[in-house]
């Protein structure tokens, strides 16, 4: 008689999940790096999240009940994700996708924006990417050498740098403090009058 070994069997690899970048009682933002052809176990989302994409890719959501989303994303595209339905995940792509999950622990008001907001003072630098009732999404392009006025970020935010960036930000008291990141990186800012 002759023994065959077992077919060896590769196991395929799970999403990777970074520490929560931010955690406090406001947001929990997760860095999440999805693996081609690996399809995950039925869960839920308990809270309202924003995706922002930081690399292009797919992913197929399969619902209970048989509802079936294909999302196409491309690299810094945010897309409004509500809390429910429970389902599986799967990147039907050759390559892995990167993105940054925001869960957001609150409720809110609409917000209405103040004289100082940045999209009214700078529109050709903020755009509004979406706004609803628990979360407001600026897209901000701003070109080497431009000075931004006097603006005013009303509310706390998550920043998520989609290229790497040199910034100097001047206070209303005159302060100043230069700040150097890289693309992919997520950052916490409080409130804010610059």
């Amino acid at each position: 008689f002759t023994k065959f070994a077992p077919e060896s069997v590769e196991p395929k690899p799970r999403p990777v999940v970074r520490a929560a970048a931010i955690e406090n009682d406001q947001v929990r933002v997760l860095d999440v790096t999805s693996p081609p052809h690996r399809k995950s176990a039925l869960h839920e989302h308990a809270q309202n999240r924003v995706m922002i994409y930081l690399t292009a890719g797919m992913n197929r959501l399969e619902y209970e009940g048989g509802r079936v989303e294909n999302l196409t994303f491309q690299p810094g595209d945010a897309l409004w994700s509500p809390a429910g339905g429970r389902h599986t995940s799967d990147n039907p792509g050759e390559q892995p996708f990167r993105v940054i999950e925001v869960e957001l622990k609150k409720g809110g008001a609409p917000f209405e924006p103040g004289r100082l907001d940045p999209v009214r003072l700078a529109p050709q630098w903020y755009r509004v990417a979406f706004d609803n009732p628990q979360v407001r999404v600026l897209r901000v392009t701003i070109p080497g050498n431009a000075k931004i006025p006097l603006h005013e970020h009303a509310r706390n935010r998550v920043v998520v740098y989609l290229s790497d960036a040199w910034v100097r930000v001047t206070r209303e008291t005159g302060e100043a403090t230069e700040l150097r990141v890289a693309a992919g990186e997520v950052r916490w800012a409080l409130t804010a009058k610059h």
